[in-house]
């Protein structure tokens, strides 16, 4: 099964991709996250998702190993920290990632976090990236509903692609206001950290599920994230079997009942609650 979701543009991009944080950290496994990175490519998750931030640019390094020079068929998507988010500093902070990624373009290019710069000097530092073939498309990373209604009052705010954020089936909070403000204008919302980093419950209807299914408790809360309209996943994998195990949450598709047994355990927030980062 193969799903993806739709970008403003019209452009579609897999519903399942690969995170890096916390990859290039070690050398002794620097091997096997190379070869997890091409598997998992191999498998369809070709949205590949980095930051400069990331071992100060050693992810952006690993996947430019890891792919050399097929970059035709990927989806690269990399963050600028907020310090270097000026006009011209975000010109220059993406040259430099390019380098470091041994590609001429960004297929999408986001603000990590919120800074002390003005989202007018951001945005306009974008779009002279876009005009110039840099990157493709730009979005944003953690920011809340007040953000995003404030970002679309800037002069090119519109051009927002989507917004990365922490969002899994134990952190709910953005359903109430952000994840309906982003569908209204059809913008995905890009979820990091689609397992909780591995920190789920250890027991209860997420294992039950499993069980019944021969899956994983990972694979559920994966499974539910992917079933939901305009939301793209980027979990990191260890390991070749990792991987293999991410793209086999793809072709669960759970029952009505199986979700109203989640939303019990994991109901959805009744009211507004402030975005939450890692």
């Amino acid at each position: 099964m193969s799903r993806h979701v739709l970008l403003p543009s019209g452009e579609t991009v897999p519903a399942l991709g690969q995170g890096t944080w916390q990859m290039a950290e070690n050398g002794s496994k620097r091997a096997q996250e190379i070869e997890t990175l091409r598997l998992g490519a191999e498998l369809g998750m070709t949205l590949i998702d980095t930051a400069e931030m990331y071992g100060e640019g050693a992810s952006e390094k690993l996947i430019a190993e890891a792919f050399g020079h097929e970059r035709a068929g990927l989806f690269l998507v990399s963050k600028v920290y907020p310090h270097n988010a000026t006009r011209r500093g975000v010109v220059e902070a993406c040259e430099r990632s390019l380098k470091r990624l041994k590609t001429d373009w960004l297929d999408l290019y986001l603000l990590h976090w919120r800074g002390n710069v003005p989202l007018e000097e951001t945005v306009a530092g974008f779009e002279d990236l876009r005009r110039s073939g840099k990157i493709r498309h730009w979005g944003v990373s953690n920011f809340d509903t007040s953000d995003m209604e404030e970002l679309f009052t800037v002069e090119g705010g519109v051009n927002c692609a989507t917004n990365q954020i922490l969002y899994n089936v134990t952190r709910r909070g953005p359903e109430h206001d952000l994840l309906p403000w982003m569908s209204e204008r059809t913008i995905p919302l890009m979820a990091y950290s689609p397992i909780e980093q591995g920190r789920l419950p250890k027991s209860g209807i997420l294992q039950a599920i499993g069980h019944n299914r021969g899956a994983s408790a990972y694979q559920i809360a994966l499974a539910w994230l992917l079933q939901r309209p305009g939301i793209i996943a980027i979990p990191k994998a260890s390991s070749p079997a990792h991987v293999r195990d991410n793209r086999q949450a793809l072709e669960i598709l759970l029952s009505p009942d199986e979700l109203k047994a989640i939303d019990s355990e994991f109901p959805p927030p009744k009211r507004k609650r402030p975005l939450e980062m890692i």
